[in-house]
């Protein structure tokens, strides 16, 4: 049986279905709640309120490839990494509830080249404002979190790059210049490390207050229902099945609105149904609307690793591990400058390594294995021109999707360059003071692998996701044949279905995407809303 909250009675009827509790789908069922409008938020997993993992933001790793997680496995990779798990949570609050919270407002360049792609009404003036009505609190790391190593990190960062510290990122200075480097703002409570995640500061304090959408956990949607109308097929709800696979209809008498995610959005659209022709007729689904563009255009930050033997362990301190990095330009020839319209490296500064695929490429290729005690840099591509795709194979929803992400796979060759810029970038702040003082060598990729060519098979063969897909539903205009949603959010072709998530970015945003996520959610609602 599903777990209801926020009615007195159980339902089969409402006016609006938003499936997916997650980042967007919390924020957006509860936004929609406050307008006075009869909403139900059907969400896979439990609830997350009482669940200590998913509101410590400490505890994030740990909410990962357990019970919550689906824990995605990804096609062969033939230029990158063929053995990334790509996290994604079945839990009220969804990837926010398990994320590091990295808050940064997109840059008024990324949502210039939105619009450029047809997302009109995405334009900066429009979207940005929305920021200052999240009910997520947002801080820069507070002093009694900043790690005293990473603080190192950051000092040589600024002196080897010749890059700002920056103590606000989110107030527009970056939209003049890109660049800098510091400790981060991020989603979390200072005083009690509580997570910033939709569910903790919009659902929760909603439903207590009476307010809230009615919420279903233990429901996955496994088709969204179509009727046909005059002037096309219409959403009228969807099937879902609870945990002892009992099917059940829920009704949308207005609207059914997708917020599951940028794997399983996709997913859901084409085993209702709504997808590639010849996708769907190989996965023995029923074509209702052949819409090309469902599953593609699939993007996500590819991040490399640089690894050091340290003199001794950096404390513990921290917001959430991974609170501080740099962003930087480059010039074609790879090195920093001063201007640009969005940066191109990201680097992330963790206070404890995640290196599972280079000690498996160690091993793998008879290396020595990783001390005990290491450090690292993480730079990732901030701007992918990579694009990959996610498929249903089966019209059994049981069967996992297929996701190839086609890391490195641009024409171009720019993903592959900035990556080995990145990692070269890394190297020259681990030769300055401070940090030079916690290191005894490199021991990934190891200072014996210098040339451009070698440097770059090692960084692909072991990136790691940043757990940041995107654009598989994006948005663009209804004569575009790769778009699937207008800038209404409303799916081309079928009437009362809007999909709501980061697969409707039509690039990904040169910054870690959480807020980015939620602006998309804020101005879902306003749309819905004003139809409404």
């Amino acid at each position: 049986m599903a777990e209801v909250t926020g009615s007195s009675e159980e339902r089969d009827t409402y006016d609006h279905l938003v499936v997916g509790g997650g980042t967007a789908g919390a924020l957006l069922a509860t936004r929609l709640a406050e307008q006075g409008l009869d909403v139900a938020l059907v969400e896979w997993g439990p609830d997350d309120e009482h669940e200590p993992r998913a509101r410590d933001l400490r505890r994030w790793d740990e909410m990962l490839e357990g019970e919550y997680d689906l824990d995605y496995r990804i096609e062969p990779n033939d230029r990158g990494n063929s053995h990334i798990r790509l996290a994604r949570l079945r839990i009220l609050g969804g990837c926010s509830t398990a994320n590091t919270m990295i808050a940064w407002k997109p840059l008024r360049a990324d949502l210039e080249e939105w619009v450029a792609l047809g997302a009109e009404g995405w334009d900066p003036d429009t979207v940005l404002p929305l920021y200052d009505r999240l009910l997520t609190p947002i801080h820069p790391v507070a002093q009694q979190d900043q790690n005293p190593f990473v603080a190192d990190v950051v000092a040589s960062a600024s002196t080897a790059l010749d890059l700002p510290v920056q103590d606000r990122w989110n107030d527009g200075r970056l939209d003049g210049s890109p660049r800098g480097t510091g400790f981060f703002e991020v989603g979390y409570t200072p005083e009690s490390n509580l997570r910033s995640s939709t569910s903790v500061h919009y659902l929760h304090p909603a439903r207590a207050r009476g307010e809230g959408p009615t919420v279903l956990t233990g429901l996955r949607a496994v088709r969204v229902l179509l009727a046909d109308d005059a002037e096309g097929p219409r959403a009228s709800g969807v099937l879902v099945r609870d945990g002892s696979g009992g099917e059940r209809t829920l009704h949308a008498s207005r609207e059914v609105l997708l917020c599951a995610g940028a794997i399983d959005s996709p997913r859901l659209l084409q085993l209702s149904g709504i997808g590639p022709r010849d996708v769907l007729a190989a996965a023995d689904v029923p074509v209702v609307v052949d819409l090309p563009g469902v599953g593609e255009n699939l993007q996500d930050h590819a991040e490399g690793l640089v690894v050091w033997e340290a003199t001794a362990r950096p404390p513990d301190t921290c917001a959430s591990g991974w609170d501080a990095g740099a962003m930087v330009c480059l010039d074609d020839d790879g090195e920093p400058v001063a201007s640009g319209g969005r940066p191109d490296v990201l680097m992330h500064f963790p206070v404890e390594p995640w290196a599972v695929h280079a000690a498996r490429h160690l091993e793998e290729t008879g290396g020595v294995p990783l001390p005990d005690t290491t450090v690292a840099i993480a730079p990732n591509v901030s701007r992918p021109r990579s694009r990959g795709r996610t498929w249903v194979r089966s019209s059994d929803p049981d069967q996992a999707p297929a996701i190839d992400l086609r890391s490195f796979s641009d024409p171009e060759g720019h993903d592959e360059a900035v990556l080995v810029a990145g990692v070269r970038l890394a190297r020259r702040i681990a030769d300055v003071e401070p940090m030079r003082s916690w290191l005894v060598r490199e021991v990934f990729p190891g200072p014996e692998v210098t040339g451009d060519d070698e440097l770059s098979a090692v960084a692909r063969a072991t990136h790691q996701t940043v757990y940041h897909p995107a654009g598989t539903c994006r948005i663009g205009a209804a004569g575009d044949p790769a778009a699937v949603v207008g800038p209404d959010l409303r799916v081309h072709g079928v009437a009362g279905l809007r999909v709501a998530d980061a697969s409707v970015f039509p690039t990904l945003t040169a910054v870690n995407p959480v807020v980015t996520v939620m602006l998309v959610a804020e101005r879902a609602a306003q749309l819905v809303a004003a139809d409404a």
